[in-house]
């Protein structure tokens, strides 16, 4: 599948580079871009390339532009080309070359064509929820995020792997495990009548309590806690992950790999990152300064082992160990990005809550520090996600005492609703999910709204097959598309050639939600055309007495439906073909 502005992009690029005598290659890998201008009054396509290169060049901007422009007035592609301040070029492209460009479309097999990934390896770790409870609405969107963006990279050649931290270790599992000791006790003695206060308190523990009195039968009542405690631990933890895991299932989200914490501290991997930071100098003893006006995690008035975090940009040097002996969060995590950095990834990929703000400087310095920069680390952060109902705000589930569960919204609205419309808003905008905007059949829900697109689409090539209409759906090379000429049409195909700049912007920048925004703009579009054939019945798609013409708006819609289930199928979306 060509991409249009891959295409125009070199052509530019060719011209310039002869005509101005600068190194092509150099030129490709500036920051020069063509791209849609924002007000498409201004033209088709837009470049900067004569801002980018009135400094290499040493002339003004909007006097370049005009250089260059003369220059490109050989392409006969070019209806016109107009320069704009402070030395854009704006261009208008003859309908013929859509044409060109949508027969492409409807040849090709695989619609996403860019390989920027070129086989690089790259983790992708999401979710990773403490096995304390089951999955609430909080880990929901970055859920979906993690595996939306896991499916994007995967499709534009990286080498993905999906990836769940088990965080099996520290004192969150000693109080889940005791929790569950209460009410294992309680089976026995009855509920108690106050608890401790970190005592896990959701009903979704006394399950495991049952299978607890079904294994052990009361022998636990007459032994002494660290005669069990880490086998507790240990099966809790297996019930709890078994759980998620099913949760997530009910999203269609499936991990490669599940990393245990506790395993990273059993095999050593902990003094292995350290003993590489200590190699390199990057480890001293030391005292922390009392921050002012904020709270630094782990801070201890006493010297500490402290990573020199602060030269790789960091705002202070990090604490490694506490006083009591026992390594900090932070260097459990140093030892588990190591471990991923030396399984072979070279991008390493962190999906986290909002609140980890402050967690990406040092993790990034972490990575730099430890793998001499031939890592590369990303955090994305995705923002709250506040559940509405009824115009109000929902904070608490009846069935659990806590958050809504993932389990509750999928029984709720189903698992399209929720993946779309995760994906429907930025990662780090706050998001909010409406239960009765997402179950109305109207365009302000937008997975109706898309998948009613494809629903349409498929409906009218029902009717084609029923007006024994014998148009060839796998090959339109004696398709007419020069016969489309309504602005409306016109309008389409342009939509559909975005399609690979959208995958492109939207795999380089770590940004999926833009395939989101995108169906519903190319399906808003469509909805207008099947609208405009309601008001005039010159624009319907199928006409019996102009089979040619039929024809060519058949292929045009089919290409748009292939569109709407390339990306439906990487935000993890059904196509279905008819909708109530």
């Amino acid at each position: 599948m060509k991409n249009i502005y891959h295409y125009f992009r070199n052509k530019i690029a060719e011209t310039c580079s002869e005509a101005l005598e600068i190194d092509l290659n150099e030129l490709l890998l500036s920051s020069f871009i063509l791209e849609k201008p924002k007000n498409e009054e201004n033209g088709d396509l837009s470049t900067n390339i004569a801002l980018v290169l009135s400094k290499q060049t040493n002339q003004k901007p909007i006097e370049l532009a005009e250089k260059i422009k003369d220059k490109l007035g050989h392409l006969e592609e070019f209806k016109s080309i107009e320069i704009a301040k402070p030395g854009f070029i704006n261009f208008k492209l003859h309908h013929y070359v859509w044409i060109f460009f949508l027969e492409e479309l409807s040849k090709s097999k695989n619609l996403i064509s860019c390989n920027i990934g070129e086989g690089k390896k790259v983790n992708v770790e999401y979710v990773s929820a403490n096995p304390t409870g089951p999955l609430h609405v909080g880990h929901c969107r970055g859920a979906v995020f993690g595996d939306v963006l896991s499916s994007l990279l995967e499709t534009t050649g990286f080498k993905v792997t999906r990836e769940y931290y088990v965080n099996d270790a520290g004192s969150q599992i000693n109080q889940l495990a005791r929790s569950v000791i209460i009410r294992y006790r309680e089976l026995f003695e009855g509920n108690l009548k106050s608890y401790p206060d970190d005592f896990y308190p959701g009903e979704y523990l006394i399950p495991v309590a049952n299978l607890l009195k079904e294994k052990f039968q009361d022998t636990l009542l007459k032994k002494e806690e660290n005669d069990y405690l880490e086998e507790i631990k240990s099966i809790t933890v297996e019930i709890m992950l078994s759980q998620i895991k099913d949760d997530l299932n009910k999203l269609n989200i499936h991990q490669d790999i599940f990393v245990s914490e506790s395993d990273l501290v059993s095999k050593g991997k902990i003094d292995e990152a350290i003993d590489q930071l200590k190699s390199s100098d990057l480890i001293y003893y030391g005292v922390l300064e009392q921050p002012k006006g904020k709270i630094v995690d782990e801070w201890e008035p006493r010297e500490q082992m402290l990573f020199r975090s602060s030269l790789f940009g960091d705002e202070v040097d990090r604490p490694l160990q506490k006083s009591n002996g026992e390594w900090t969060y932070f260097a459990n995590d140093i030892a588990y990005h190591f471990d991923k950095y030396n399984r072979g990834s070279e991008y390493l990929i962190d999906i986290l809550g909002a609140d980890h703000g402050g967690y990406v400087k040092r993790m990034n310095a972490a990575v730099k520090a430890l793998t001499s920069g031939k890592a590369k680390f990303s955090a994305k952060l995705c923002q709250m996600v506040r559940l509405i109902s009824d115009g109000k705000q929902l904070k608490m589930s009846k069935r659990s005492g806590d958050f809504i569960t993932l389990d509750e919204m999928v029984d709720k609205v189903g698992a399209d609703s929720i993946r779309f419309m995760m994906m429907y808003r930025k990662n780090e905008a706050p998001l909010e999910f409406d239960f009765d905007k997402v179950s109305e059949q109207s365009k302000d829900n937008p997975v109706f709204y898309v998948q009613y697109a494809y629903a349409r689409i498929s409906s009218v090539l029902r009717k084609m097959s029923e007006s024994k209409l014998n148009f060839n759906l796998n090959n339109f090379e004696k398709c007419n598309f020069n016969l489309l000429t309504n602005d409306h049409e016109i309008e389409l195909i342009k939509k559909n050639l975005d399609w690979n700049s959208v995958i492109e912007t939207s795999a380089s920048l770590f940004e999926p939600h833009r395939i989101a925004y995108y169906l519903y703009e190319l399906s808003g579009i469509f909805h207008s055309l099947w609208n405009q054939g309601k008001i005039d019945p010159k624009l319907r798609f199928i006409e019996i007495e102009d089979a040619d013409l039929s024809y060519a708006r058949i292929g045009l819609i089919h290409s748009t439906q292939r569109t709407l289930k390339s990306g439906l199928d990487l935000l993890g979306v059904s196509s279905p073909n008819e909708m109530q």
